[in-house]
Parts: structure tokens; sequence; C-alpha cells
């Protein structure tokens, strides 16, 4: 299936912001099941300097310069992708976690796995015996890698609320745990935070998710939300995508109304917009997403080429 995908991010700074630096993570991967057929990134105002580079995770990273003051700024990234369905894991094979963990644990002369490096606690996903000890429950001995990522992302879909604005950006993933709510950042910071506790490798990874209408009703352009959720280290077998908000895994990305956006070790790495500014007092920001098959679009709002 195609999906186009519109990300939309203003802000509105009064006074204005003299100069201004930002890093963006806009540009979907391409992947073995996605392919980016086009995308355009409108920057206003223009930017006095704008780069692109691949930075250690494998994403696209642009990087843009505001050297005028300015009292607003918008960036749309508008790409249109080509997705092919993903792989279920139920036919996948994966060895009992702790053979997994043991894999993992650092060992003189053992060869670099890359893998390794997410392992680690991160700036918003700590190690703690606290996360191990709400996911040993689940972890049986000799259970199967894929397995226990599975019953582990159940049990937080099953015991966590979504509420949205319960939590904030910088919201600690200890924080959203003991409180059992949050949003879809904080599911999946928290399962990795339980995985690598364990001594597992698991990443985040940011996109969208194709929503639904209701019945009758047409898609309202602009209601929909950047996601996230989770990808877990099988080897042999690679990366399995798990979403612990919505209950949902695959081989590839958690289903065909996936797209995936970026890869890194937390949400800090995978901003979709970030920067520093001098001047700008209080932004006010304002963020729209519209996903939707191109067909749905209106017709006097082409697709970029």
């Amino acid at each position: 299936m195609q999906l186009r995908i519109v990300h939309d991010t203003s802000y509105a700074y009064a006074p204005a912001v003299v100069t201004a630096q930002h890093l963006a993570h806009l540009r979907p991967l391409d992947l073995p099941d996605q392919r980016t057929l086009s995308h355009r990134l409108h920057i206003s105002p223009l930017p006095h300097e704008y780069r692109e580079h691949t930075d250690a995770f494998g994403n696209v990273l642009c990087f843009f310069t505001l050297e005028s003051p300015h009292h607003a700024l918008s960036v749309r990234a508008d790409s249109l992708l080509d997705i092919r369905p993903p792989r279920s894991i139920h036919a996948l094979v994966s060895p009992p976690w702790e053979q997994v963990r043991e894999q993992f644990r650092y060992q003189v002369g053992t060869p670099f796995d890359p893998a390794s490096i997410f392992t680690f606690a991160s700036p918003f996903v700590p190690r703690s015996p606290i996360l191990i000890d709400f996911a040993y429950p689940v972890f049986e001995p000799g259970i199967p890698l894929l397995w226990a990522a599975q019953a582990l992302m159940n049990r937080i879909h099953t015991e966590m609320t979504y509420a949205s604005g319960s939590t904030g950006i910088y919201t600690p993933a200890l924080d959203a745990l003991a409180q059992r709510r949050g949003v879809c950042q904080d599911f999946a910071h928290i399962m990795i935070g339980c995985l690598r506790s364990l001594g597992l490798p698991a990443r985040y990874v940011s996109g969208y998710l194709l929503t639904q209408p209701p019945p009758g009703r047409a898609r309202l352009m602009g209601a929909d939300a950047s996601h996230a959720w989770v990808q877990v280290y099988v080897p042999d077998v690679g990366w399995v995508d798990f979403d612990p908000t919505n209950n949902r895994s695959g081989w590839g990305r958690p289903g065909e109304d996936y797209a995936t956006l970026a890869l890194g070790r937390d949400f800090g790495d995978v901003s979709p917009l970030r920067g520093v500014i001098q001047g700008g007092g209080n932004p006010r920001l304002s963020v729209a997403v519209t996903v939707a098959p191109p067909e749905e679009w209106p017709t006097n709002d082409p697709i970029p080429h």
C-alpha cells in the first residue's frame, strides 16, 4: 500500500528569535519493506544554511540555521511511501532469552556486535531493578526471547493506561511506570528499559500509524500524531517490532499501517525537530500530522515530486 504523510510543525515567538539552529529527523527511512517514493521538506523562513547527513543510527538528519530575526517558524515534511505487509513473527525461532543475554555479556576477545550498544542505559531509558522486577514474571526460565518479548508487550499494554497529557516529553520512564499511565513514548521507554535491564538489546522506533475515521465520517486532516514503538534484537533473525501501546507485533514493523521514521536509543535520538534559539521568549508550538492513502487527499493538495 501507499501512504502519504504530512508532518507540520509551527512555532510562534514573542519577542522575535534572533538566530537559530535546528536538527530534524523527518525523512522516513528506506527499509526492505518500506520505500520512499517522494519527500519534500519545506522550511519558512528560508534557512541560511541547510545540509543533510546520516547519523550514527542510519537516520537522515537535517541541519539548518536561521540567521535573521523571525517571529515564526514552520516546517512541513511531506512524504509518500510504498509499504509492504510485515512478516509474521509466529514462524520465527528464537533462542532462550538467557542465551541471548549471555551472548551480549561483555567478555574479553568477543567480536563486537553492533546491537550491543542498545543494551546500555540512555538518557531517557535507565537500567533499573524496578524494571527487572516488572519484567521477570513473564521472563520465565528457558522461554524463547520472542515469546518473552510478546508477553512483556502484553503486560505493559494491559497494566498501563494510555492517557494523553498524563506525561511530558521529559517524564522519566520509572515515573510513568509508577503511575501506570502515559503515552506511546512512555510505553516504548518502559519496554526498552525492561529489556535492557535484563541485558537484552532493544531500541526506540519513531514513526506513524494510519488511523481510521469513525464509520460514515471523513478523515480529519492534521488530526493524527507521531507514534513510537520498540524493536528487539534476535540473533540470526534481526530486529523484530513490538508496539506495547496497541499490543501488536511484526517482523519489519508491527503492521502494514505503520510507517518507520527513525531509529535510536530513545526519544532523544530521534526527536522530529529540536534546536537552539537566541531570543524568542516562550515559544508557542503547534503540531499537525496527517497519515492517509494518496487517494484520500484533497485534489487541491498535490503530492510533491
